[in-house]
């Protein structure tokens, strides 16, 4: 098997130390080169893998280089678009942290150089492989819950201070809906196995008008779907809340409901009797834990639903953003061969 070991490298040491993890503990894969800006933590994660000999090297070098055909990007929002179309056009598979770009033109312009190529493109969002939504995702489609009609989700960002003063401030055309949002959309995308049709969105910025934040810490989406579900999303950034996310179904058999109290499952009207407590974690034990299933697809050259499924989820993610200077509802426009 060793004519199919990826050369792997990683850009970013943030999130991107997870995917290093990831990958080192992958025997498909041998990671080779970092490009990380601060000096010392590349040092620290060097010494930390001395067997590994890792190359500390820009990210242009590594996207230059035709040894490496395995990317997985983990730096600024901003930087996403120019890197992911550069490991493409040089005949990389792609791991990107959420978001895969920041707008529809440069969405577009991924799609039409990825649909040329047979490289894989994934995007790290972490909750598809959480056991609670893995679990949830089997119930619905059994029909427990019945039809589906209503998905709701709150993104709790929790964390003022990060967006305050770290880079989110900073960084261009910054979107609550693309850096948290996209992971409730993604649920409810993956659950209800539908794409919606129109998309309704409003915003505010209360919680930090008055500090450095530039951008709406409050975005409410409303989707609706071809079969008359419909779906409210809210990325709250700015809340008096800790790091968390809510999600409620609701079905004509059963209500679903994850919160601050737990997982439960409601199977009918009396509360006392008809409430089941989930045993289940909402989130995934670590943060590359989507890796290996997406080098499975590429080493049996099978990454072309994968990658749509990210078209997909950006499409409406952006339609989100592009939805708040409407004051009616928006189509969805969807990328497709």
């Amino acid at each position: 098997m060793a004519h199919n070991i990826l050369n792997a490298a990683v850009i970013g040491l943030g999130v991107g130390e997870h995917h290093a993890h990831a990958l080192i503990q992958d025997a498909r894969v041998r990671l080779t080169d970092i490009a990380e800006l601060d000096d010392h933590k590349f040092k620290k994660f060097s010494s930390e893998n001395a067997g590994l000999a890792l190359r500390h090297r820009s990210a242009s070098e590594i996207i230059n280089d035709q040894d490496v055909s395995f990317l997985s990007i983990a730096s600024f929002d901003e930087a996403h678009f120019d890197q992911v179309m550069g490991g493409l056009q040089n005949g990389k598979h792609i791991f990107v942290e959420k978001p895969l770009c920041q707008t529809k033109d440069q969405l577009s312009d991924i799609y039409q150089t990825w649909r040329k190529s047979d490289r894989g493109l994934s995007s790290n969002l972490l909750l598809r492989q959480a056991p609670l939504y893995m679990w949830l995702r089997d119930l619905i489609a059994s029909g427990e819950l019945g039809e589906v009609y209503a998905f709701d989700g709150d993104y709790l960002y929790g964390r003022l201070p990060k967006i305050v003063d770290g880079w989110r401030s900073e960084t261009q055309n910054y979107s609550v809906m693309e850096g948290g949002g996209i992971h409730i959309i993604d649920l409810m995308l993956g659950l209800c196995g539908a794409l919606p049709a129109h998309v309704q969105s409003i915003a505010n910025k209360i919680v930090t008008r008055d500090m450095a934040f530039r951008y709406h810490d409050f975005h409410s989406a409303i989707f609706t779907f071809p079969n008359g579900l419909i779906g409210r999303i809210t990325a709250n950034f700015g809340c008096v809340h800790k790091h968390q996310h809510v999600i409620r179904i609701f079905g004509t058999k059963g209500t679903f409901i994850y919160d601050d109290m737990g997982a439960r499952l409601h199977r009918g009207r009396d509360h006392e009797q008809s409430v089941e407590m989930i045993d289940a974690a909402p989130k995934p034990a670590q943060k590359g834990v989507l890796i290996p299933d997406f080098i499975t697809d590429i080493l049996a050259g099978d990454v072309r639903k994968r990658g749509q499924r990210e078209f997909d989820l950006m499409s409406v993610v952006l339609a989100a953003d592009a939805a708040l200077s409407y004051n009616q509802p928006l189509e969805i426009e969807y990328l497709s061969c």
